[in-house]
């Protein structure tokens, strides 16, 4: 009776070391296939223009309406808004392998002064791996998911690249994605054909595209507009490059005392 008792259990207990043992290969599987899915489709977009994102999902949903954009090639845009968007929001960006150190210490400390959140040191490699791959939460989980892709794109994309997909995907407007839709709707004229301040008004706009309108710009915009001016002279007196594929490495004081909000 006891050994027949004692032979139950055991038998239950091997029951239950296959089951679990089933499961956690299973989770593996799932978890590889999971990798490796991310993993090819970070590569496939090396190339591949970026149709759709998460965000774009949500807002066309809301707003019941196909999103305004057009995907325009970099060579197609005007290289002054590289240059502006670089100098607004992540002078480094040539300089740093997805994650800006000194500024993320930099906006810590500034904040910590004030005792609330305004300064942000996000890169346009992070907010190109937020844009593409995340939906616009704002959590502990998101950052770390973030901090992931931002690794693998800046492994298997060029800067060059990153750059192009920013200005493709970043929202410009009310349910309006990419440099390429903002000026044809608030210039009437081709991203290519954009001039300096008109470049330097839509990277103002950026971080707050329902607010800003770069076609009627407020006194604050252009107080920010002649910031990131001195920003841009500051590049050039270091050796700013012409083109976008005619990169030289820099460092330029990136300080600047003005707001910064974390997208």
């Amino acid at each position: 009776m006891l050994i027949t008792k004692v032979k139950n259990n055991l038998n239950i207990v091997y029951i239950v070391y296959l089951t679990i043992n089933k499961l956690i290969r299973i989770l593996l599987a799932i978890l590889i296939t999971v990798i490796l899915s991310i993993l090819l489709i970070v590569y496939a977009l090396r190339t591949t223009p970026v149709s759709i994102t998460p965000l774009m999902v949500i807002n066309q949903k809301k707003n019941m309406a196909a999103p305004q954009k057009q995907w325009t090639p970099i060579d197609s845009i005007s290289p002054e808004v590289a240059r502006a968007v670089i100098a607004a929001e992540d002078n480094n960006f040539f300089y740093h392998k997805g994650f800006d150190v000194d500024a993320i210490i930099w906006a810590m400390k500034r904040n910590s002064e004030q005792n609330k959140k305004i300064y942000g040191a996000s890169t346009i490699s992070q907010q190109t791996a937020k844009n593409v791959f995340l939906p616009p939460s704002r959590t502990w989980l998101r950052k770390v998911v973030e901090a992931g892709f931002t690794t693998l794109i800046e492994a298997m994309w060029n800067k060059t690249r990153i750059m192009e997909v920013y200005l493709n995907v970043i929202e410009t407007g009310s349910n309006m994605y990419g440099v390429e839709a903002a000026a044809q709707r608030y210039f009437r004229k081709p991203a290519l054909k954009l001039n300096k301040s008109e470049s330097t008004l839509i990277a103002v706009a950026l971080p707050n595209p329902h607010k800003f309108n770069p076609a009627r710009p407020s006194s604050y915009m252009l107080q920010r507009r002649a910031q990131i001016y001195n920003v841009m002279t500051k590049m050039l007196e270091t050796g700013w490059y012409k083109n976008i594929r005619d990169i030289k490495k820099i460092k330029v004081n990136y300080l600047e005392q003005w707001r910064v909000e974390d997208r």
